[in-house]
């Protein structure tokens, strides 16, 4: 019977587009700076290889993937200790996850000890994550803020026994 053909749909489609109020277009302004097109790619995580071994200490605001043996304190924004690798000192980061040794303190909003994971040392924390299998020898602290540098008190229960 009937059917539409192409003609007929672009010419229904651009009626109907005159039917609709344009919005206005603003012009830039010279005092106005364009907005980027995209955010700047996350740069990929520093790896230190198996067989590189590190005496002093590592700072950084990136990630960073050990496989390799430092002997020193480690700050970084996410830091993987591999399943052979062993960190000998402090490890200061937003998220700290631990499949291999660690010796020292470990402070971290977000600390994850995997199934292979050796800790000898004690961590403040604010959320922790304990696998099956995980060694530890230490004790466990909740602060709201564990990347103070131990000066924060902390967490009160929030049930305490009244007397």
């Amino acid at each position: 019977m009937f059917s539409k053909n192409r003609v007929s749909e672009t010419g229904a489609k651009n009626a109907e587009a005159e039917k609709k109020p344009q919005e206005p277009r603003q012009a830039m302004t010279t005092n106005e700076t364009p907005k980027p097109a995209a955010p700047k790619a996350k740069p990929p995580a520093s790896t230190l290889s198996s067989d590189l071994m590190v005496q002093g200490n590592l700072r950084t605001t990136g990630d960073i993937q050990v496989e390799g043996q430092i002997e020193g304190d480690i700050r970084a924004h996410l830091l993987t200790v591999g399943e052979g690798a062993t960190v000998k000192g402090e490890v200061v980061a937003d998220d700290v996850v631990v499949n291999g040794r660690v010796v020292g303190r470990v402070r971290g909003l977000k600390v994850r000890l995997t199934s292979t994971a050796r800790v000898e040392g004690d961590i403040i924390h604010k959320t922790i994550a304990i696998e099956s299998g995980a060694h530890f020898e230490g004790s466990v602290q909740r602060q709201e803020d564990p990347l103070n540098g131990g000066n924060a008190k902390p967490v009160k229960p929030a049930i305490e026994k009244q007397a």
